[in-house]
């Protein structure tokens, strides 16, 4: 379940790309849904951006024009429809860690949020079968468990 919609302050600059200017936040974006749409209110202008967040970087792509006068180096706010994504480790994937004895708590953050995403974007009970399978084969095991 998400939590309802945010309005977050960011700082980011400009930059110049082939495809047209990009706005970099100068810190990723934690623990929000991203690869969605959002609004950022900068100078006065509410620009529809989409949001992508990749290893440590966010960028958000203008989806219309932006106006000519903003400045290189910025601080605005960024409204996110979507809300927050949840960090809670699925019943399903605790248990199934346990039983096989091996250790979430050896993800690191990137890991983790990896995981989740990949289990909770799982379409039929199936595919999160083998997604769950997937994710705990790959989960050291616990020490003095046998492997």
């Amino acid at each position: 379940m998400l939590n309802p919609p945010r309005s977050l302050p960011v700082r980011g600059r400009t930059v110049p790309v082939d495809t047209g200017p990009l706005l970099l936040l100068d810190t990723r974006l934690e623990g929000h849904d991203t690869f969605l749409t959002g609004t950022l209110t900068l100078d006065g202008h509410d620009i529809p951006v989409r949001i992508t967040t990749l290893d440590d970087s966010t960028t958000l792509q203008p989806t219309q024009p932006l106006p000519d006068d903003l400045p290189e180096q910025w601080s605005a706010l960024l409204h996110l429809r979507h809300g927050q994504r949840p960090r809670e480790i699925p019943d399903d994937l605790r248990v199934a860690a346990a039983t096989a004895g091996r250790g979430l708590d050896a993800l690191d953050d990137a890991e983790l949020r990896y995981a989740l995403t990949f289990l909770g974007e799982a379409t039929t009970p199936a595919i999160r079968t083998e997604r769950l399978a997937a994710i705990v084969t790959g989960l050291p095991t616990l020490e003095g468990d046998p492997e």
